[in-house]
């Protein structure tokens, strides 16, 4: 099936170039260009693309404003092209704000070591976020009387969910042999009952459609959390600080870009710097260390695998270890770690997941004790670590 986009950008020489990458894969196909968020906004309408790739700064109407009329008009997955600085990189924020899915760097050398690699990443990118199409266009149907306000606007205080989501029920996995988890089952859970185990950590890893995955659970966690958390989110080193603060400034809990020996406190999410890799240790200081590994065969900086590895060294059985939406597998070496040494692996569902890639590889490897829709991970992380 071919995944109809259109290309947004006031260059005429980006368009033509991002067209031309776009096209030379079999699946994908370039139905329309525009040149501002006017032109864009009325060719979605009239076009009803699969994907729209969209940049921020534009004559008659930027990306991002382009972004929520879109959203609330005719809800489309939306790929961003941004700069990589620290003004990109709150507008990057600010567009997923308003209900694009992804972002991507702008120059092609930012994305990738190798021209072929970056042109693929493009394409990979484009055709993850085209699965979303009918789960949002079906949940605007049923969400057309509903607030259209964005998901990574609202306060903890808000109740409301995203459009972007559709609503399930968590769902418990496959039983592996290594730990007491739910048996496996096909009636749905309508309610997450504590498992009495005793926690000391909470670790989230996610990629595509993390960032706003993240706000919805942090947001909805209490200030006196009793447990500290790590969050590993695919970003580029000049996002991850303003993503932090902004998480900061709308949860209870504390949120802060981790450093090189931060303390683990009680309440304080630690989110793992761009472009290097945060690990934990457990000498009597559960400290965190920030580290630059030059290794090819890792492909994320952040990783998840290697936080979550350290985690399960660190605190042994007493983890907890979340995988939320992104695209590839990272994740699932390091929840089999953790699995290992008795602690517990939850993922997020298919149906919420804005890429279902790294979820699914956990799932698939029988390593998901439980799956659950992102509307309800905050209850349950508070249920589980014996706070509620």
């Amino acid at each position: 099936m071919t995944v109809k986009v259109l290309v947004v950008d006031d260059s005429s020489f980006f368009r033509r170039r991002v067209s031309e990458i776009l096209n030379a894969e079999p699946t994908l196909e370039v139905i329309g260009a525009a040149k501002d968020g006017r032109e864009a906004i009325d060719m979605v309408i009239k076009l009803k693309p699969d994907v729209v790739t969209m940049d921020v700064e534009m004559p008659v109407l930027d990306g991002i404003s382009a972004v929520r009329e879109i959203m609330q008009k005719c809800p489309t997955p939306i790929l961003m092209f941004s700069s990589l600085t620290h003004e990109g990189a709150k507008a990057t924020l600010d567009a997923l704000d308003a209900g694009a899915l992804d972002f991507i760097p702008k120059k092609f050398e930012d994305i990738a070591k190798n021209r072929d690699e970056a042109i693929k990443l493009l394409q990979q990118s484009v055709k993850a976020i085209a699965r979303r199409r009918f789960l949002m266009r079906r949940s605007s149907v049923s969400s057309s009387t509903t607030s259209t306000s964005s998901p990574l606007s609202r306060s903890p205080s808000t109740s409301s969910r995203s459009s972007t989501f559709t609503s399930s029920t968590a769902r418990p996995a496959t039983r592996t042999a290594h730990n007491d988890a739910p048996s496996a089952s096909t009636t749905p859970a309508t309610v997450v009952k504590r498992s009495g185990k005793n926690y000391r950590i909470v670790a989230i890893g996610t990629s595509t459609g993390g960032p706003v995955a993240l706000q919805k659970v942090l947001t909805e966690l209490p200030a006196n959390f009793p447990h500290p958390i790590l969050l590993i989110q695919h970003m580029p080193s000049t996002f991850t600080s303003a993503f932090a603060a902004r998480l900061n400034s709308l949860c209870q809990i504390s949120v802060k870009e981790a450093a090189d020996g931060d303390q683990l406190r009680p309440g304080c999410a630690y989110l793992a710097p761009g472009g290097k890799q945060m690990i934990v240790e457990n000498h009597g200081s559960n400290r965190i260390r920030i580290m630059e590994v030059d290794d090819p065969k890792i492909n994320y900086k952040p990783c998840v695998d290697i936080t979550f590895a350290s985690v399960a060294k660190a605190f042994s059985d007493k983890a907890l270890a979340i995988v939320l939406t992104g695209m590839g597998a990272d994740g699932r070496d390091g929840a089999r770690m953790l699995r290992e040494y008795g602690s517990t692996v939850w993922a997020q569902d298919e149906q919420t997941c804005v890429v279902y890639g790294m979820p699914q590889a956990i799932a698939k490897a029988g390593l998901a004790q439980l799956q659950l829709p992102i509307d309800r991970f905050a209850h349950a992380i508070v249920t589980e670590a014996g706070h509620g």
